[in-house]
């Protein structure tokens, strides 16, 4: 082989690439949507409620319900903070219990960072 017939052999290039580090992904606090209790609605409310505005099985609104008239309060459900206000409002603004006449509007709810 002369050397016209050379083939040069170049070195493969290398490829650096830099890394930033990751940003962190924050996650927002979770909050818990907190029914309270009163004398004012029944037991069918609240389970009626629960299924209509949070999705949860008739016996699962039955515990909740049960939990609420016995310990005054039941978490109802866990989710971030614009979702437990949104929540929070439907649950102000379902209304009455039509089997309880003196009834006169909605059941409470307050929202609070979940620990």
């Amino acid at each position: 082989m002369n050397d016209n017939e050379r083939i040069a052999v170049l070195p493969e290039p290398t490829v650096k690439t830099r890394t930033k580090p990751k940003d962190k992904v924050r996650k927002q606090p979770p909050y818990h949507v907190i029914l309270l209790n009163d004398d004012d609605h029944s037991f069918e409310y609240v389970i009626r409620m629960l299924k209509q505005l949070f999705g949860h099985p008739e016996e699962r609104g039955y515990q909740m319900a049960y939990e609420v008239h016995t310990k005054g309060r039941v978490i109802v459900d866990t989710t971030s903070k614009e979702r437990a206000e949104l929540k929070q409002e439907q649950i102000h603004a379902f209304g009455p219990d039509p089997l309880i006449p003196r009834c006169k509007g909605s059941m409470s709810a307050i929202i609070e960072p979940a620990e």
